[in-house]
């Protein structure tokens, strides 16, 4: 499936402001229009008087015209929409991506949203919009995190088997559109306790093994997909994947991560590696559903 538009949440933060930039070059890479969504929970609305409820609503349109304008300026002749959700902040991206994702005949969009918008506590790492659209979401989600500096040329996919391909031909098409090279890395951690356990030692050996062909399966098949592209692959064996991930962005555009969500929970959520980058990458990370 082709990569369509860029939906991208505003509330007016800071880092909603870096998401619609990243957002607007995003969407100005792909020649794709970029839409807007600042919400207005109506709930909320309905418990104010008439007046300071037509208030809140003029302030969210000010708020959209204002990541308009910095959207064209941060990237001249894009196409740029905006509304003014009627649901919560994550439902409202999520039902904005679907119909501009309807509009598009079958390409499906992107959602960008910051690490942290003006809501919560300064101390949280990720804001609660940012966790429940990337965790709900059925399109690939972007949360803009990490500080602004010169690019890399380099996009990093965590991989570890074939259910993340859909990851890394999001991350294959991402490289290409910023020629950038991508490299495709593989941590594995659960080796190092294996300790004295012999017996089960020759198993663990084998399911490592097993995954690591899995990998090497997935660099064939982007590799035939992408011939353009400088590809590389790495297979790791580190005391935390997440870890390996988050040191990677500290030198890296984006970092790419297949959906891991969790059959258990209530609603649904990102898998605990994916959840540990979110909350601690230097670098744009994308949730992309697994295959």
């Amino acid at each position: 499936m082709s990569e369509g538009p860029v939906v991208v949440g505003t509330d007016g933060s800071a880092g909603a402001a870096r998401a619609v930039l990243w957002a607007a070059r995003e969407a100005a890479l792909r020649h794709q229009p970029l839409h807007i969504v600042c919400a207005v929970d109506l709930d909320l609305a309905r418990r104010l008087s008439a007046e300071t409820a037509s208030r809140v609503r003029e302030a969210a349109l000010s708020l959209a015209a204002e990541a308009a304008a910095a959207a064209s300026d941060g990237a001249p002749g894009l196409v740029v929409t905006t509304e003014v959700g009627q649901e919560p902040a994550a439902d409202s991206l999520l039902r904005a991506a679907a119909a501009v994702a309807l509009r598009a005949e079958g390409a499906r969009a992107t959602i960008v949203v910051g690490s942290r918008g003006a809501g919560g506590f300064s101390t949280l790492l990720l804001g609660s919009v940012s966790l429940a659209v990337a965790g709900r979401a059925s399109c690939p989600v972007v949360v803009v995190r990490g500080p602004e500096r010169p690019p890399s040329r380099v996009v990093v996919v965590g991989v570890r088997d074939e259910k993340d391909l859909g990851a890394v031909r999001f991350a294959g098409q991402a490289a290409r559109r910023r020629k950038a090279a991508l490299r495709l890395l593989s941590a594995w951690s659960y080796v190092q306790y294996v300790g004295s356990m012999v017996p089960l030692a020759d198993e663990v050996r084998k399911t490592v093994e097993a995954e690591a062909a899995a990998s090497t399966r997935v660099l064939g098949s982007v590799q035939e997909e992408f011939p353009d592209l400088r590809v590389t692959e790495e297979v790791a064996r580190a005391p935390s994947p997440a870890g390996e991930l988050v040191a990677a962005s500290a030198h890296t555009d984006l970092v790419v991560l297949g959906a891991r969500r969790p059959a258990h929970h209530v609603g649904r959520a990102v898998g605990r590696v994916a959840h540990a980058v979110l909350q601690h990458a230097q670098c744009p990370v994308a949730i992309v559903p697994r295959e």
